[in-house]
């Protein structure tokens, strides 16, 4: 039997889930883990290259947990884990960090973003953490990283990573191809549709929380920004009303060319209050069982302890070789 193809991703707890995340990352890969070998991973490390309140952290780091299995990840199809708790990250982080050139640091988008975000909190964490994340995706041989646009940058660092050390010591790494979700891979806020879908966003009405009561979600889309057009179209001209098909779409899985043509001859009022609609019963069950999740601690510690465990097998085996290959000693 043929080995199946290792998928990995993570979400941080940096913050209250948003619906931006469940359709962005979470919703698909749902979809995947019948076919693949998924490892999702809730990346604490990578959260605190920004302040974080500690009891806040912990909260939330079960809180990303208790969506993956709300979502419909299964533990027992897929390795769900805590990435401080599997230490090859950090490891394997520091040995390709030696590998990494400032420039190509310099060079990632998103430092740039935040560093803008965080003069009072220029930290090395926010300038290096992509070379943690490319130790994430190496350590499990990954082959396939559900990945948005904004994060192609440092996927190509991992594979330009992975690259020049196999060139280096010999073949250690597979090196990991993205998979971009042709449609809805960024959810944008719905106050200001230039920018993605975040609870750190300034107006609480550009986004929606997964905990949103029904009234707040359907509040929240009545107020979302579209245009003067009054038609539902999805084109860059008129990203607001793109950005609510692009949900629309993701949510029932109709193709954008079938939602317009259902809503050609009617106004934003109607799409907007069945967009609402939809969102609402998308989240209902979900909700449900997020919150019967979080009422069971124990059930979470066992799903994370033996998440690490079998993680941290796969990654050791990894880092046996990076190690040996490098020249260090066997502990």
């Amino acid at each position: 039997m043929e080995d199946k193809k290792v998928i990995f991703s993570g979400v941080q707890p940096s913050g209250d889930l948003t619906l931006g995340n469940y359709l962005g990352a979470v919703k698909n890969w749902v979809a995947l883990q019948d076919e693949y070998d998924c490892y999702y991973c809730v990346v604490d490390l990578h959260s605190i290259t920004v302040p974080q309140d500690p009891k806040n952290l912990r909260r939330r780091t079960l809180e990303v947990m208790a969506l993956y299995m709300a979502a419909g990840i299964d533990p027992n199809k897929s390795t769900i884990f805590i990435q401080s708790h599997v230490s090859s990250h950090i490891e394997l982080s520091w040995v390709l960090g030696t590998m990494t050139y400032l420039g190509e640091l310099n060079r990632m988008t998103q430092f740039k973003d935040k560093i803008q975000k965080n003069e009072k909190n220029l930290n090395s964490g926010l300038f290096t953490y992509p070379v943690l994340m490319a130790a994430d995706i190496l350590l499990y041989q990954t082959d396939l990283v559900p990945v948005g646009d904004d994060q192609k940058q440092h996927l190509e660092l991992a594979r330009d990573l992975s690259q020049r050390f196999n060139n280096k010591y010999s073949d250690t790494f597979i090196v990991p191809e993205p998979m971009i979700s042709k449609v809805g891979a960024r959810i944008m806020d719905l106050q200001d549709p230039t920018v993605k879908m975040s609870k750190s966003g300034d107006n609480e009405n550009g986004y929606i929380l997964l905990m949103d009561a029904p009234d707040t979600i359907r509040r929240k889309i009545k107020r979302s920004v579209t245009d003067s057009m009054n038609r539902v179209k999805y084109c860059d001209e008129q990203p607001g009303v793109k950005n609510l098909l692009t949900i629309y779409s993701k949510i029932t899985g109709e193709k954008i060319e079938n939602i317009e043509e259902k809503y050609r001859d009617k106004g934003y009022k109607e799409f907007k209050i069945d967009l609402a609609d939809i969102i609402v019963e998308e989240l209902k069950p979900i909700r449900e069982k997020y919150l019967e999740y979080m009422n069971d601690k124990k059930y979470l510690e066992k799903v994370y302890k033996d998440g690490a465990a079998k993680a941290e097998k796969v990654a050791r085996k990894t880092l046996r070789k990076v190690y040996k290959k490098t020249g260090f000693i066997p502990r």
